[in-house]
C-alpha cells in the first residue's frame, strides 16, 4: 500500500487521468491534488489543496507525502512569453520539488517532453531539460522522468499545429508517434505506485506498453 501521493497539473490532461487512475488503484491510500482552483471528485480517498503557486513551498509546509507527481505544463503562447514559460515550468516544478523533498517524499515523477535537454537549440526542450538535470541534482531516492511525444487528446483549448500533425503522428514510428493522453496517465500511476529506485526515464515509445 502506498501513502499519500501529491500531484500538481491535476487540472490539466495529462493529470486529470493520472489522479483518476492512481484513485482506481487499489494501493493508493491517498491522492492530492495541488492546484489553483478546487476541482471536486467524489471519491474517498482524494483531496486536494487549493494553493497560489507563487506560494508553493510555503503552502505545502508541514505536510507530509510518499510520491509526488508532476504534471505541470503550459505553452508559450499560454504563459505569454518565453520568461513566464520558464518560470512556469521550472520554478514551479522546482518549488513543488523542493515542498516534496520537506514532505519525506522519495519518489518524485515528472512529465518533460521527447527531446528534452538543457542543450537543446528548441526553447521548449532545453527548459524541458533543465527541469530534468535540477531534479537530478536533487537527488531524490527515485527519480522517474516520463517523456511522451505528441500528446493525443482533448483539451480546453485548440492547439492547431497539434491538431493538424495528429493524424499523421499515429502513423510515425512507436518511438515519436503521438500517445494518448489516458495512456500517459496510467503509465503515471503505475510507475508511481510501482517499486523505483534511483533515476529512470522513460521515453515515449515506452509508454505505449503500459
Amino acid at each position: 500500500m502506498t501513502g499519500c501521493v501529491w500531484v500538481l497539473g491535476a487540472t490539466g490532461v495529462v493529470g486529470q487521468q493520472a489522479v483518476l487512475a492512481l484513485l482506481a488503484d487499489p494501493s493508493t491510500s491517498r491522492v492530492v491534488a495541488i492546484q489553483r482552483r478546487p476541482v471536486r471528485i467524489d471519491a474517498p480517498k482524494y483531496g486536494e489543496k487549493v494553493v497560489d503557486f507563487e506560494q508553493l513551498e510555503t503552502s505545502l509546509a508541514g505536510e507530509s507525502a510518499d510520491v509526488a507527481v508532476c504534471c505541470l505544463g503550459t505553452t508559450i503562447k499560454q504563459a505569454g512569453s518565453q520568461a513566464q514559460f520558464r518560470h512556469i515550468e521550472l520554478d514551479y516544478t522546482l518549488a513543488f520539488a523542493r515542498a516534496a523533498q520537506a514532505a519525506g517524499v522519495r519518489h518524485f515523477l515528472v512529465v518533460t517532453a521527447l527531446g528534452a535537454s538543457p542543450k537543446s537549440l528548441v526553447f521548449y526542450n532545453r527548459v524541458k531539460g533543465e527541469i530534468e538535470q535540477a531534479l537530478t541534482d536533487m537527488r531524490f531516492p527515485a527519480l522517474t522522468i516520463v517523456r511522451p511525444s505528441l500528446l493525443v487528446g482533448d483539451r480546453k483549448e485548440t492547439r492547431l499545429g497539434e491538431k493538424l500533425a495528429e493524424p499523421f503522428m499515429r502513423l510515425l514510428p512507436r518511438s515519436v508517434r503521438g500517445i494518448g493522453v489516458d495512456k500517459v496517465g496510467k503509465a503515471l500511476a503505475k510507475l508511481a505506485l510501482g517499486p523505483a529506485h534511483g533515476k529512470r526515464v522513460v521515453l515515449s515509445r515506452e509508454l505505449h506498453d503500459f
